[in-house]
């Protein structure tokens, strides 16, 4: 979980810089009508923080298997107008959130990280949603983020 929480803590440094570099142009400019902005997948990154908060303290003390709740990704982004609002206000929630998911990864009992959670697909473990938390986080990041003009 170490590396994990240094993972989490980098991006949190490190996302805002990466922003900061942008032209409006380039963190507003969908390249696709169908596609998001790169402020749109910090806010689906936002998003993604906010339902596995409640995944990560639910697993903890819920029947198992937890079953996971999934959330139509492209109406939250689309309700929350990320698009709309300031880049300075997604990346403060970005961080802010991320803080969260570092301080309930930090207080998870050892033997809770074996708990099963139900993904509609199959049955995992709370250490493997952790994981795939980071693994989506940073696929986002190096694929769409931090590439010159993504699809």
């Amino acid at each position: 979980m170490k590396d994990i929480i240094n993972a989490i803590n980098h991006w949190i440094q490190v996302l805002p810089k990466e922003y900061n570099s942008m032209s409006e142009t380039e963190i507003s400019n969908r390249p696709l009508p169908n596609k998001w902005s790169k402020k749109e997948i910090l806010g689906h990154l936002c998003d993604s923080a906010i339902n596995n908060i409640v995944r990560f303290v639910k697993i903890q003390y819920s029947e198992q298997p937890y079953v996971i709740q999934s959330y139509n990704q492209e109406q939250w982004v689309a309700v929350q107008n990320y698009q709309g609002r300031p880049l300075g206000e997604i990346l403060t929630l970005f961080q802010n959130l991320n803080k969260q998911v570092i301080n309930i990864i930090m207080n998870i009992p050892a033997e809770k990280l074996t708990y099963l959670c139900d993904t509609g697909n199959t049955q995992q473990t709370l250490q493997w949603l952790i994981q795939d938390y980071i693994a989506h986080m940073e696929h986002h990041i190096n694929k769409q983020i931090l590439i010159k003009g993504h699809d």
